[in-house]
């Protein structure tokens, strides 16, 4: 971002009005957020409260674009959304206003062609210097190069992968892993909350299975499968089963894809495909993850669909399954 050169000094959010009168897709063009992603802010992080007109349609004030513009500026940095709105009610608490940004459309960048693996390799070196302005900056650049798949799979998988092999090796501490880890996961969550809902689209439900606590494969699984086309709902980690089907019951899904990484945790979907097939409309069950590539034999253990040994195959196996 360019310098700007001012008299004084930029407004507060605290100076802005808060006259509702903007129309959410008057806003989108003024913060360059998508609808959808705004929706998303609101409903899982009351990050805004808009006022409803007559007719239904959310209304903005000018206080509550600038704090979209704000919480953009941050997640653009690479901070997880909710670690922002953490900080913004913080602030607001001790009654501090953060600055208002310019309205200024920032030119389109270029960027000189660099292979995936060296973008990974990169990406990988800011994580473990818990430096996140520069993991943004990677991840942006990846973005603006390479599809959705290449990002996912091998950039920021490939970070992943290798973050994980360091601290396997004692090379990185845990809480760098665990840091580096969390941006990331945060970033995949962005994404997954990026894409517009498709009202007459299949909904899937992913979780992980019970005690499971990696949720990266699922969360690049969820995002393909947004990016397909289909309504995703992503439940989270170490999940009851019964509240699964509770919930499946409830929503109606066409389809619950759930991951293990553990043994323990993939015998605990033993039942799964019992449970749902109670359901009316049938509810599909699909399964993966690194222990049913480990060991082959527990794919005759749980009944439903294996999606495959990889994250690119499992969407393809959603696909199939659902035309």
């Amino acid at each position: 971002m360019f310098p700007l050169l001012i008299d004084k000094p930029m407004p507060n959010l605290s100076e802005l009005s808060t006259d509702s009168r903007y129309t959410i897709k008057t806003v989108t063009t003024q913060t360059g957020i998508r609808a959808v992603t705004i929706r998303a802010w609101e409903n899982r992080y009351n990050l805004l409260s808009p006022l409803r007109s007559n007719n239904r349609y959310r209304l903005y004030s000018d206080r509550d674009v600038a704090t979209l513009r704000w919480v953009k500026s941050q997640v653009d940095q690479g901070m997880a959304i909710s670690a922002v709105v953490r900080d913004l009610n913080n602030m607001l608490n001790r009654g501090e206003y953060p600055e208002v940004l310019p309205a200024i459309t920032p030119r389109n960048r270029s960027y000189v062609p660099v292979p995936p693996e060296t973008m990974a390799s990169q990406l990988h070196q800011a994580l473990i210097a818990n430096d996140e302005n520069a993991a943004g900056e990677v991840l942006k650049q990846a973005s603006a190069m390479y599809d959705l798949t290449t990002v996912c799979m091998e950039v920021i998988g490939g970070a992943l992968v290798t973050i994980g092999e360091a601290w396997h090796r004692g090379d990185i501490r845990g809480t760098t892993q665990h840091n580096a880890s969390r941006l990331l996961q945060a970033r995949l969550v962005t994404l997954l909350q990026a894409f517009p809902s498709r009202r007459a689209a299949p909904l899937i439900l992913t979780a992980c299975a019970p005690d499971e606590m990696h949720e990266s494969a699922l969360l690049m699984l969820s995002v393909l499968l947004s990016h397909d086309g289909y309504r995703v709902e992503y439940l989270g980690t170490d999940l009851a089963l019964d509240d699964i089907v509770d919930y499946s019951r409830q929503e109606k899904p066409a389809m619950v894809c759930m991951s293990a990484t553990t043994e323990e945790s993939a015998l605990a979907l033993a039942r799964m495909n019992e449970k749902l097939a109670k359901i009316k409309p049938r509810v599909l069950f699909g399964y993966g993850g690194l222990i049913f590539n480990l060991k082959p034999a527990l794919r005759d253990k749980v009944p439903g669909e294996y999606l495959g040994d990889s994250i690119i195959a499992g969407a393809a196996r959603v696909n199939q399954l659902l035309g």
